[in-house]
């Protein structure tokens, strides 16, 4: 039996893929933990510069495999509670990782699925793909932190477009709404994810890791307190091998090498 998820590199690239392709890669118990499991590992791996997640065959994912919630347990609420205590671990990880991370959207994403793609620090979506949120169609709330990354990405007014009218979102209206940061062609979704994922590791990735914590949580705190953590974190930059290439450089009057900068 093939496992739920699997994990291929392309030099320092990692790949995770969603692996119930029959059950159009939606979460199931072992599939959220294992999911949760592989992406706390590549986040501590030094190894890996960046991580893609994807789907295998027709779909992203489709969220909660509610055939296994019902067969599960017999109080519908309590399976769901338990499922989605692993599927927000993963969320958590991909959140506080320090290398990007890239959905490579090839297909149908809907409800834990949408919300998964919209934690990624990027999105690449198929030319062919949808994505919806599903789940207050099916008379559930949204989970996997998509109530809090889907009104940062395209504001509260349409976020509640989104969240209660639930229609379909084809990849040029997820383009033009912020949704997805690159329309593909079909079948070349993931390389250009990998590519994406790739061109960010020739960049200072200590300087990824501040821009990200930073933006993420300037929505939670005072300005004062946003500038304190922009200058910690401008310090700790410029002390690093990276940030000191950097300013090297840039007075040298050339580009910078940052993948060699790591190893001093």
């Amino acid at each position: 039996m093939e496992e739920p998820v699997l994990m291929e590199r392309r030099e320092g690239i990692a790949v995770v893929t969603l692996n119930r392709e029959r059950a159009y890669n939606s979460f199931d118990g072992p599939m959220v933990k294992m999911l949760a499991q592989v992406l706390s590992d590549l986040a501590v791996d030094p190894g890996v510069t960046g991580v893609v997640i994807t789907g295998k065959g027709k779909a992203f994912c489709a969220g909660g495999d509610l055939k296994w919630l019902a067969s599960y347990k017999s109080d519908f609420g309590a399976a769901f509670h338990e499922l989605a205590s692993f599927y927000h671990l993963a969320i958590i990880e991909i959140k506080r990782m320090a290398k990007p991370v890239i959905a490579a959207i090839n297909g149908f994403a809907a409800g834990g699925g949408f919300s998964l793609a919209l934690a990624c620090d990027f999105r690449v979506m198929a030319e062919s793909a949808v994505m919806k949120q599903a789940y207050t169609s099916n008379g559930l709330s949204i989970d996997g932190g998509g109530t809090f990354s889907l009104p940062r990405l395209v504001g509260l007014a349409r976020a509640m477009e989104i969240a209660v009218f639930d229609g379909p979102i084809e990849a040029p209206k997820a383009l033009d709404w912020g949704l997805v940061t690159k329309v593909a062609d079909d079948g070349t979704v993931l390389d250009e994810a990998v590519e994406m994922a790739g061109g960010i590791a020739q960049k200072s990735l200590v300087s990824f890791k501040a821009t990200k914590t930073l933006l993420n949580n300037s929505f939670d705190t005072t300005l004062e307190k946003q500038l304190e953590e922009e200058r910690k974190w401008l310090s700790l930059c410029a002390s690093h091998p990276e940030g000191r290439e950097g300013v090297k450089a840039f007075l040298e009057k050339r580009a910078p090498d940052f993948p060699a900068s790591r190893s001093k």
